[in-house]
């Protein structure tokens, strides 16, 4: 099974406001809520592909509670370490007219050093039966930046495969920690490599430093695709996976499917090409949903079908 980390789950409540304007009172055309956090909405687009996975992480007060209501309603597994703090509620407000999306997420609780260390525990526990763990989002208040890069090195002794999706300087630390795979978006990778992308060379650049960092391999997401550095029988292979740019109703969390994407592909032993396409497929129809990592499967493999992937030269630099 593979089993996805969310430290800061939520409650993920998805607004649709024609021509919403700040400032203004609006009603609401339609309400969707579900649970929600990096790895929660991963775990999610995984039990789409059909791919056996646990969800755990932390949940604490009434809308912890709630998080694991949703998860069971949707019939996914899960195994959260319950704590005293509150999680957070997140909002998103899109609007089908302008194409616009405005999120607003909570800080989350506060979390002990007892909770965590149940966190640990739980994890050792379900990562002996595990073929991937997925660390994803971001770290709540009161836990060490090195949260991820300690839980990836204890992994690893287990001979355990690791993928971390996150920001900053715990995404810096976790990907020194040598995991399988990391999975930025373009933005979340300018901030690493410590610039912006304006062209093809740039995305390379970046492949190449964070790939220097420790990962055995690199995704970077963003609109259109994804540019991978991938290493197959050691040998490393650069690639760009795009797509026709399709009008999307809501972004949010494309790229959480985007990594469920190819996984699925490679833990059925597709190949890095196949992943690539699927990944981007499903990242796509997700695109045309509301609510984070919820696609239709037949409409990710009709798109799946339309990516066109090629094998890049690494940077030749002067």
């Amino acid at each position: 099974m593979l089993v996805t980390v969310t430290l800061n789950a939520a409650i993920d409540r998805t607004l649709t406001v024609p021509n919403f304007q700040r400032g203004l009172r609006h009603r609401a055309s339609q309400a969707l809520t579900l649970a929600g956090g990096k790895g929660i909405n991963v775990a999610r687009s995984l039990k789409v592909f059909g791919i056996p996975v646990v969800a755990t992480g932390l949940a604490g007060g009434r809308t912890g509670a709630r998080v694991i209501e949703e998860l069971s309603h949707e019939s996914i597994l899960n195994d959260f370490v319950r704590i005293e703090g509150e999680s957070r509620t997140s909002t998103a407000v899109v609007d089908p007219v302008t194409g616009s999306h405005t999120e607003i997420n909570e800080w989350g609780p506060h979390v002990d050093p007892d909770e965590l260390k149940n966190l640990r525990e739980k994890l050792l526990s379900l990562a002996a039966d595990a073929e991937w763990v997925v660390f994803a989002g971001t770290l709540p208040r009161g836990v060490d930046d090195g949260f991820y890069a300690d839980a990836i090195k204890d992994l690893a002794r287990r001979k355990v495969r690791c993928v971390l999706d996150s920001e900053g300087t715990a995404l810096r630390l976790g990907a020194e920690a040598k995991p399988y795979l990391v999975s930025p978006n373009q933005h979340e990778a300018e901030s690493l490599v410590g610039q912006e992308f304006s062209d093809e060379d740039d995305f390379l650049m970046a492949l190449e430093t964070i790939g220097e960092m420790g990962p055995r391999n690199v995704l970077i997401s963003h609109e259109g695709g994804c540019y991978a550095l991938l290493k197959e029988e050691r040998k490393l292979r650069r690639y760009r996976a795009s797509i026709a740019r399709v009008e999307p109703v809501s972004p949010v969390g494309s790229g959480d499917v985007l990594l469920a994407g190819f996984l699925a592909a490679r833990r059925a032993d597709r190949s890095l090409e196949e992943a690539l396409c699927q990944a981007v497929g499903a990242a796509t129809a997700s695109t045309l949903e509301t609510g984070a990592g919820c696609f239709d499967l037949e409409q990710a493999a009709e798109f799946t079908r339309q990516v066109e992937i090629s094998e890049l030269e690494p940077v030749v630099t002067r």
